[in-house]
């Protein structure tokens, strides 16, 4: 992630929110915005997982593929029937695989490259995706939410940069691990980092995601210009 250059007037990607059931909630701006939060919920309704892509690009590409290709099929057969003769690249095909064994060459990168694509589709099909967000915990039980990992960067580098002594800092955020890197030009490293270390472990909480990022944070003097 690139370093932004200043915070002011930057404009903040708002958390995702996915209503499930019932009516979707109207955002309330004025006093009552500025309530306490309600309570996080414990138990079964607070578990809440990584949101799972529709990766309808993907599922696009694989149907017109194998469209194509059955018609291919199809249209060859239908022509074998009706007394014509077959597709010069099915006859070739099938007098290749009737001539040449399983451990050929060929055969095997044949095989070896179907596994693959297989094993992708399987892949894509058994995880989530959406790597970009960040779950968050659940106040109420129908509404589901995510912040994006490059907010979530943003507010940690904001927070940073209130620190004395930091003249600039860059996150990079995982879904796992914040890692932080400021630069100091004045004050002891150690006093920056153990005030770095307080303020971000605080706003890392004020996130409200259901699996908080461990913080690894480095502090390091300015290099010489020139």
């Amino acid at each position: 992630m690139s370093e932004p250059q200043g915070s002011e007037g930057t404009t903040r990607p708002l958390p995702v929110l996915e209503k499930q059931t019932g009516t979707e909630p109207l955002a309330r701006n004025g006093p009552a915005a500025d309530s306490d939060p309600p309570p996080v919920l414990d138990g079964k309704d607070a578990a809440n997982g990584r949101f799972w892509s529709t990766r309808r690009v993907t599922a696009a590409i694989v149907a017109l593929l194998l469209l194509a290709l059955v018609g291919l099929f199809l249209y060859d057969i239908a022509a074998v029937r009706a007394d014509r003769s077959p597709m010069a690249w099915r006859r070739e095909l099938t007098d290749q695989l009737a001539r040449r064994p399983l451990d050929d060459t060929w055969v095997l990168i044949g095989a070896g490259v179907a596994t693959a694509l297989g094993l992708w589709l399987l892949a894509l099909a058994a995880t989530p995706g959406l790597r970009s967000l960040l779950p968050m915990r659940r106040t109420h039980p129908d509404v589901r939410g995510a912040l994006d990992r490059e907010a979530a960067a943003l507010v940690l580098r904001d927070r940073a940069m209130e620190i004395s002594g930091v003249q600039s800092a860059r996150v990079r955020m995982g879904r796992r691990r914040a890692d932080v890197h400021a630069v100091s030009h004045f004050r002891d490293l150690d006093d920056v980092r153990a005030d770095l270390d307080g303020a971000l472990a605080d706003a890392v909480h004020g996130l409200g995601l259901s699996r908080p990022p461990a913080l690894s944070v480095r502090v390091r003097r300015p290099g010489r210009k020139g």
